[in-house]
């Protein structure tokens, strides 16, 4: 169970988000409070794993309180103004819910805390099936053996995957190669990582898949056909 509490200046507010989590067996709502220093307070002595936060508040704003933290905890942030949804993104925040919070957008971002919350201590068991990437300002999980193929562009990089949209994420290929492991995946050119099992076939320096053709780049070739070698 995730342990949560909930920021807000006003308490009809709060009062949506704590019937929100009663429907939510997986979620224990601690506390609320109306003055996020009282709630920084009660962080810095009862850490949890969760945290619904406000954003525009008179006394501090919830991008502080959030800056300020000293634990890696899990924010949902719940505010009626959706111009800080970058910030958010920035923060690394689970999601960001627009006020008036509905039950279907608030069991979302639930489940995108549960996984995540899995996650962590799967990875810390040493079994990682799905990778997190920040999506449209919030958690987006991605199962790994649903990626077909991952291209960069820029800045920015396209997960292609079986059975729903490219997701598209701002983040360089070298960080998303170090979060998938070097076991499963490989990159084979400064604008593709593949994934082992399904490459179907290579000519010369083409790699056949998924009814596609992927270039191999010379600055990846040492690397991929040493491995590719062993896989076969």
């Amino acid at each position: 169970m995730i342990a949560a509490i909930a920021i807000d200046d006003e308490p009809l507010a709060l009062n949506v988000i704590r019937s929100l989590c009663d429907k939510h067996e997986s979620i224990h709502l601690q506390k609320t409070f109306t003055q996020p220093s009282e709630a920084l307070r009660y962080l810095n002595k009862f850490p949890v794993d969760l945290l619904f936060c406000d954003i525009q508040m008179p006394s501090m704003t919830g991008i502080s309180l959030v800056k300020s933290l000293r634990q890696n905890t899990m924010v949902i942030f719940t505010t009626a103004f959706s111009e800080y949804a970058v910030t958010s993104y920035e923060l690394n925040a689970i999601d960001y819910l627009l006020k008036p919070i509905n039950q279907k957008r608030f069991s979302q971002a639930v489940a995108r805390a549960m996984d995540y919350f899995d996650y962590i201590y799967k990875k810390n068991e040493g079994a990682e099936k799905n990778l997190f990437v920040r999506s449209d300002f919030c958690l987006v999980k991605v199962p790994l053996a649903d990626i077909v193929y991952i291209e960069g562009l820029a800045d920015y990089l396209k997960i292609h995957t079986t059975g729903r949209k490219p997701i598209v994420a701002r983040m360089p290929m070298k960080d998303i190669i170090e979060k998938l492991g070097a076991r499963d995946f490989v990159r084979v050119h400064r604008s593709y990582i593949l994934p082992f099992s399904r490459i179907e076939a290579v000519r010369g320096t083409v790699i056949y898949m998924a009814g596609q053709e992927f270039p191999i780049g010379r600055t990846y070739a040492e690397e991929f056909f040493s491995r590719y070698a062993c896989e076969e």
